[in-house]
């Protein structure tokens, strides 16, 4: 994997869908409000090397090409020096994604960020191999995450592996929506990430170990979840896509402008 041309930087922007937003990571600062990996790692960043300047302009349910036409002009126009671009796993979610036209279209924004002289930081999908339904895109998702390596060997981008991460296959760190992370699932993604940039913290020595063993699930008590997550989730997630709408409609970006951090 390439490492970052450097250890601190003086302005970052994150863009993406709800996985960088920050769902199911509540901010108990801000009510209503969410954290998030990458508000995490920012945190980081400003700890290495103070004076950093930082953006988030995730906006959850958005498609591949949205945040390419939305949130990559507004990232080039703050002229960053660090940019993580994750984006695509809403689209990988819908039968009949093309992986490969995906990533083409990622690529094309990675090498314009490259070019402008900003470090990338992508990151692949995690294996949905224990999910029931959501593991049906096992398949595209693998593909894509091959093309994500392949990006970055061209391009000098870095990569957070998410696939290969066993700690994030422990339910226990997945919000009930089986979608979005919680608080301890964003802190140890932070971390993760922070690791592949090279940035050194001070409290990262517990990420990458496996919560303690879970006590097994009644069987009734299983089927009882997966019928709540069907009823709570899957079908709410179904009628928008019927309805053409997503969850992110009239949202606008949490941290719309690059502003220092403490």
């Amino acid at each position: 994997m390439p490492a970052p041309s450097r250890t601190s930087w003086r302005r970052y922007v994150a863009l993406g869908d709800s996985f960088t937003e920050g769902l199911a990571d509540a901010d108990p600062d801000r009510p209503g409000a969410h954290r998030g990996w990458a508000d995490r790692l920012a945190d980081h960043l400003a700890a290495a090397g103070p004076g950093l300047e930082y953006a988030n302009l995730a906006i959850r349910g958005r498609l591949l090409h949205q945040v390419l036409a939305e949130q990559v002009p507004v990232a080039r126009a703050a002229r960053p020096d660090l940019v993580s671009l994750v984006a695509g796993g809403n689209d990988l979610l819908r039968p009949g994604a093309d992986p490969d036209r995906l990533a083409a279209a990622l690529e094309e924004a990675v090498a314009a960020f490259r070019a402008d002289g900003a470090d990338v930081l992508l990151a692949t999908g995690v294996d949905p191999r224990l999910t029931p339904i959501i593991r049906r895109t096992r398949g595209r998702v693998a593909v894509f995450n091959a093309s994500l390596w392949s990006i970055a060997a061209r391009h000098g981008a870095v990569v957070l592996d998410q696939w290969g991460a066993g700690w994030l296959l422990d339910w226990r760190l997945w919000d009930g929506d089986r979608i979005h992370l919680t608080a301890e699932g964003h802190r140890r993604t932070a971390l993760a990430a922070a690791a592949a940039l090279g940035v050194p913290v001070a409290d990262d020595g517990d990420w990458r170990t496996p919560l303690p063993p879970a006590p097994p699930r009644a069987l009734r008590a299983a089927v009882a979840e997966e019928a709540a997550w069907v009823r709570g989730f899957v079908a709410p997630w179904v009628a928008r896509r019927v309805r053409g709408r997503s969850s992110g409609d009239g949202r606008a970006p949490k941290r719309p402008v690059p502003l220092a951090l403490p």
